[in-house]
């Protein structure tokens, strides 16, 4: 595999949502979001399994995102991902096992509608959990409301997850 290969693409209607403090499944403009709120942490689950051609070199992940209604400049949301590794026999699954969470910060569009993309590079290993070509994996994503300035809703509209060039 080759730096900047796609690894995963997860629309909101891939979203495994938690049992607590889900993000909202949502559509604007016939397009489906997930809708996090401005006052309160919300998370989305994301499950997959990492290609076998993953070479090592990290990974980065993307996120897609609105807003449904600030417009004001220096606004931002702030979004916590982490990674879970699964694996073969290396998490219980009647409990959590993520990893320290990393921040990908987005500024807020000046129009409204418009989108804007943000990203955040994890390197091979614990920021990724250990986790290895071929293994089943979640991530989570969680936005901060006590670290993100804007007003309304931060709406999710794709994470994509590639190798680090």
């Amino acid at each position: 595999m080759a730096a900047g290969d796609l690894l995963a693409d997860f629309s909101p209607q891939c979203n495994e949502p938690p049992s607590s403090g889900a993000a909202t499944p949502d559509v604007r403009g016939g397009h489906p979001v997930l809708d996090f709120d401005d006052s309160a942490d919300e998370a989305a689950l994301f499950t997959a399994i990492l290609p076998w051609h993953y070479g090592g070199g990290g990974i980065t992940v993307y996120a897609v995102v609105s807003f449904t209604s600030d417009t004001s400049d220096g606004h931002t949301g702030r979004l916590e991902i982490r990674f879970e590794r699964i694996g073969d026999g290396r998490q219980d699954l009647d409990s959590d096992g993520f990893a320290a969470a990393k921040e990908l910060t987005v500024a807020v569009p000046s129009t409204c509608g418009h989108t804007e993309v943000g990203g955040v590079a994890f390197t091979d290993g614990a920021e990724i959990d250990g986790l290895a070509a071929g293994e089943l994996f979640r991530v989570r994503v969680v936005c901060d409301a006590s670290e993100s300035d804007f007003s309304g809703d931060l709406e999710l509209l794709r994470l994509v997850l590639r190798e680090t060039p």
